[in-house]
């Protein structure tokens, strides 16, 4: 998945932020996006950053000194060499390497609050950023169209993941990557993935997709303006005007491919929808909510059974396959969600975040 977004951070003191497009396997109780991936814009909070206040207390009352922090850097440099990354890249990539503490008190102390799902779709969907989005469909389509005619992913979608992930590339954090990478794995928490994405993040530097003094990003490694983590950006990165360099920081015809090339790969139906809100029936059984393999049921099976779409217009056909899910355990909303709500759940684990990329791409498509 796409580990490590604009609306993970923009709401991080209201919700939980964390890496979205990572390994992990969605779940109903993530009721915001999963570790940053792809967003600030107040005095508290910036893009890929929590700025919280920092302990008193070092690492060296919880786990590593600090102060070993230089040797563990050169063993990631022996571990890096051993997967192919050259003496000259690792010379540059960590010239100035430090311990970034604010990465490791930002992780510890993501906010744990909850909101319902119309208090976050409030916050995440206002009317200035949807009008910001149809403008922007509009002012790119001429680089959209051809990307979702090869990928089949249609431009509304991708315009609101770019819209959520950094704000229309706006806010994208100022974390150097390599720094803070190397913090995380050295405080050992998840030491293997994230030594993982620190040797990706090398052999981004050393295919010269980027200098190394501008690979930056947020506290947790996400990077651009679709907040790739790097093994995303090797898996799933896409040269989409031909220059040889797929650069997602500042170049939105990569930035659309790469995204494009996201979805397609983690399966999206071209050109089909991610789901309705829908209404359920009194007597629904709750149990037959869920993404499940056994949960899933057609659309003419779900109608027998008494659910009914808020909106009749543009109805898939019978036989697609859909599932019902209930993202706050009650019947207060409800959705009829398709293949491409599993898709998006895989670029972030959230029910609420894929839910608002769907309903952000339904307003630009009125």
């Amino acid at each position: 998945m796409k580990t490590p977004s604009l609306s993970t951070i923009i709401l991080a003191l209201a919700l939980a932020g964390c890496v979205s497009k990572n390994s992990a396997a969605p779940t109903q109780a993530s009721a915001t996006p999963a570790l940053p991936s792809s967003v600030s814009a107040g005095s508290a909070v910036t893009h890929g950053h929590l700025l919280l206040s920092t302990s008193k207390s070092t690492l060296a009352t919880e786990g590593r000194d600090p102060a070993e922090f230089p040797a563990y850097v050169a063993q990631l440099k022996d571990k890096a060499r051993q997967q192919g990354i050259d003496d000259a890249t690792l010379n540059t990539a960590f010239n100035g390497v430090h311990f970034v503490d604010r990465a490791i008190s930002a992780d510890r102390n993501q906010p744990e609050n909850k909101v319902t799902l119309s208090e976050y779709l409030g916050r995440v969907l206002t009317t200035a950023k949807i009008q910001q989005a149809r403008d922007s469909l509009q002012q790119y389509r001429a680089q959209l169209a051809p990307v979702s005619q090869r990928s089949g992913v249609q431009p509304e979608y991708i315009v609101a993941l770019w819209a959520m992930e950094s704000h229309f590339g706006n806010i994208q954090g100022r974390e150097e990557v390599i720094s803070a990478i190397s913090t995380l794995a050295f405080e050992g928490r998840r030491e293997a993935f994230f030594t993982r994405e620190l040797i990706a993040a090398l052999h981004i530097i050393q295919q010269q997709h980027i200098a190394p003094g501008d690979l930056q990003g947020s506290w947790a490694g996400a990077m651009g303006q679709n907040q790739f983590m790097p093994s995303s950006f090797l898996r799933y990165g896409a040269d989409g005007d031909g220059d040889g360099r797929i650069d997602i920081w500042h170049n939105t015809a990569d930035v659309f491919a790469s995204t494009a090339n996201y979805l397609t790969k983690e399966g999206w139906k071209a050109g089909g929808s991610w789901g309705r809100e829908a209404i359920l029936p009194v007597d629904f059984v709750p149990e037959m909510a869920g993404l499940k393999a056994n949960q899933a049921k057609t659309v003419g099976e779900w109608q027998k059974l008494g659910v009914r779409l808020t909106r009749e217009a543009n109805l898939p056909d019978t036989q697609q396959k859909a599932w019902i899910i209930i993202p706050e355990d009650s019947p207060v909303r409800a959705f009829m969600v398709y293949d491409n709500f599993r898709t998006l759940l895989r670029w972030n684990r959230s029910w609420y975040f894929a839910i608002s990329i769907g309903m952000m791409a339904d307003a630009m498509s009125q």
